[in-house]
């Protein structure tokens, strides 16, 4: 028996509605639409190569070139490290300029000119290294196709 001040509770059933398989998957995803794409051996190992150079998998690298963007192999394992060292550089800058603006000794221009040569440089390494370079004329023409 339900008391003055308790709700009924309803069935879970009561708040789900009916729906179709594909329905409930496509609501779960961001992306509806599946293509399926025949290849023969040595696209299916470029392909493959490809992705995993760039780190993706092949779906993501088919995404970035859908996109207009060619993929850049991914990073060797020393530029986190060099990153790692810049950035303590740039740490290191920055507590000098700290102590130097307290104490007075340093010069200010001449120091914010380097921390901006250092945080450029950061900002080219990172962009060399990671960024995707967007595809040319030639492999972005619709009109030519693959033999």
């Amino acid at each position: 028996m339900i008391g003055i001040f308790q709700k009924q509770q309803k069935p879970f059933s009561y708040f789900v509605r009916a729906m179709s398989f594909e329905e409930g998957v496509n609501m779960m995803r961001r992306r509806a639409i599946r293509i399926q794409v025949w290849v023969n051996h040595d696209e299916n190992a470029k392909l493959q190569a490809s992705a995993k150079t760039s780190g993706l998998s092949q779906e993501g690298y088919i995404r970035s070139l859908i996109n207009g963007y060619v993929p850049k192999a991914m990073p060797p394992t020393d530029y986190f490290a060099m990153m790692r060292e810049l950035h303590a550089i740039g740490n290191n800058l920055n507590q000098l300029a700290a102590k130097a603006h307290a104490t007075g000794h340093l010069d200010r221009a001449a120091f914010q000119q380097e921390a901006d040569h250092l945080r450029r440089s950061v900002q080219q390494i990172q962009q060399a290294v990671t960024a995707p370079e967007p595809r040319n004329e030639l492999q972005g023409n619709s009109n030519v196709h693959p033999p």
